[in-house]
């Protein structure tokens, strides 16, 4: 199995390609394409203003965002539009495989204009000839440091992260699945590092360098480099990140995935974000995960609980429990079903599945009847309690 370093490096920027039978193909670039800014600048040289052009570089560098073995993303400050962008580029070694990735991953990211998913600004090649596009500037920090941050017990990260507001930022990942999967895509690579949450509550998903289409498959050649673990993204008979992957990823059966495979996936990292711990814990090995992923099952109704936070809602377990299921069939069949049926326990309509979610149902079925009939609850409850205080009066003049 040979590996090479991920060229998709916004999302962990360690992650790395597997390819079983792969062949080095360079690519040749043009030798200057140095991109110049092109709005004018306003000068005055008497009483009558003109407009001159700049000779400066559109795009300056301002320091490292990210860094893999065969790509960057950098920070940027746009000299035409005066803002700070991200640029993500490949590395000189220009491999056929790696670079039709990263066409692709432009054309998919281009192709999806959701407010969940990051844009794509601009691409070219700049004076060394690297490729590289201009996405925008996504402030925060990923899913995965909120994670770290959390089940270190940062008292800033839990008051900003309760169970109600996880939910909501898992509900922002799935919108932006929703819609990538009605365009016939699908992700390959969800994960807490390709989650971004910026200071404001904005959910952003990254990194699309493994996504097809479903209408095709995946043929594209990828060049050789290190061995990679069990955290970084693979390509080729097994693609994706081991612990984060279906189990039909995890089988290599890339041609037969759809957008159940996500659903998995989404189902992990959401698993994670409300237990603080992976479901496949400690392991390492990628063996091992590999079997793992196709037949171990998280434990999600054990009394074990969190030191820093109370015991995650039975009936956000049961909706793991669908998602987790190894049986493509039997899991949510899509990201939106996944929304619906959120959206269901957050509007407190609780499926009974075991003792807490039958009380818990009780309890919000009561709610939802004295929101709906206030004058029978108020008459009802005056009228208890008038007996209550009759029992009482009644027991005092019988004491005395």
């Amino acid at each position: 199995m040979t590996v090479m370093t991920d060229p998709h490096p916004e999302a962990g920027l360690n992650d790395t390609l597997v390819n079983p039978s792969s062949q080095s193909q360079q690519v040749t670039v043009p030798g200057d394409a140095r991109r110049s800014t092109v709005l004018p600048r306003l000068q005055w040289t008497g009483p009558v203003p003109t407009a001159s052009p700049t000779q400066r570089l559109r795009f300056e560098e301002l320091g490292p965002l990210g860094r893999g073995g065969m790509g960057e993303v950098v920070l940027a400050k746009d000299h035409d539009i005066e803002r700070t962008v991200a640029i993500k580029r490949l590395t000189e070694q220009q491999d056929l495989g790696l670079l039709m990735r990263f066409v692709d991953e432009i054309r998919t990211v281009g192709a999806l204009e959701h407010p969940n998913i990051v844009p794509v600004h601009d691409v070219g090649i700049d004076e060394r000839g690297r490729y590289y596009f201009v996405m925008k500037h996504l402030r925060g920090e990923s899913l995965e440091s909120i994670i770290e941050r959390l089940k270190a017990g940062d008292a800033a990260a839990h008051a900003r992260f309760p169970f109600h507001v996880r939910v909501q930022v898992f509900l922002g990942v799935l919108n932006a699945m929703a819609y990538a999967h009605q365009q016939g895509f699908i992700h390959r690579d969800l994960k807490p590092a390709n989650i971004m949450v910026g200071p404001w509550g904005e959910v952003t998903v990254m990194d699309w360098g493994l996504a097809r289409h479903q209408a095709t498959s995946d043929t594209l050649p990828v060049a050789s480099a290190r061995v990679g673990t069990a955290l970084e993204t693979k390509v080729g008979a097994v693609m994706g990140t081991p612990l984060y992957m279906s189990p039909e990823q995890a089988r290599g059966e890339q041609d037969k995935l759809d957008v159940r495979s996500d659903v998995y996936s989404l189902t992990v990292l959401f698993h994670e974000f409300l237990y603080l711990e992976h479901y496949l814990g400690a392991l390492t090995a990628l063996p091992e995960i590999l079997s793992a992923v196709q037949t171990q099952q998280p434990a999600l109704f054990s009394m074990k609980t969190n030191p820093h936070q109370p015991a995650v809602p039975a009936e956000l377990g049961w909706y793991l429990d669908r998602g987790f299921q190894k049986d493509p069939a039997k899991r949510f069949q899509s990201a939106q079903e996944m929304i619906d049926a959120l959206q269901r326990i957050i509007d407190g309509r609780v499926e009974v599945h075991c003792q807490r979610t039958f009380t818990k149902r009780m309890l919000q079925e009561a709610v939802h009847a004295a929101d709906a009939h206030p004058t029978l609850v108020i008459v009802g409850s005056t009228a208890v309690l008038a007996l209550v205080l009759a029992g009482l009066v009644n027991s005092f003049l019988t004491f005395f």
